[in-house]
């Protein structure tokens, strides 16, 4: 599989902008800016390359665990995951996945073991260079 996102930039780095767009169609045309990434913590503005990562991550994290859970014989109702990505003097230094889940028949101890295996294997965890944090709940 092969997919293509294609950025554009005018400008200079404190007072350029630029769009983002996706092959899927996920997204068109969205901006990013300056702004965007260190001055718009509601993101009305549009969003930034940490942002991308993180939910990046939570899908790929939610994708991965279920697949985990079905080879031990675990079918999850729903997985939600928040990702909080924490972005410190121009570096990714964490990602907490904060997991909520609802597995029928499973115990914590398993889910905790399973949902750790799908952490550390998910193939976003995979190109991370920084601390994954995983706190889950079974509901």
């Amino acid at each position: 599989m092969k997919r293509k996102v294609v950025a554009i930039w005018k400008g200079n780095g404190a007072d350029g902008n630029g769009t983002l767009t996706a092959q899927s169609g996920a997204f068109n045309n969205m901006p990013y800016s300056f702004k965007t990434r260190f001055e718009n913590d509601n993101g009305v503005l549009g969003t930034n390359p940490e942002e991308l990562i993180a939910a990046a991550h939570a899908g790929c994290f939610n994708m991965k665990l279920s697949f985990v859970l079905n080879e031990a014989n675990f079918n999850p109702e729903e997985l939600s995951t928040e990702a909080l990505l924490t972005f410190l003097d121009g570096k990714i230094v964490s990602i907490e996945l904060n997991l909520q889940a609802k597995v029928p028949g499973i115990s914590k101890e398993k889910f905790s073991e399973l949902a750790e295996d799908a952490k550390d294997n998910c193939p976003i965890s995979g190109v991370l260079n920084c601390k994954i944090i995983l706190n889950s709940l079974l509901v």
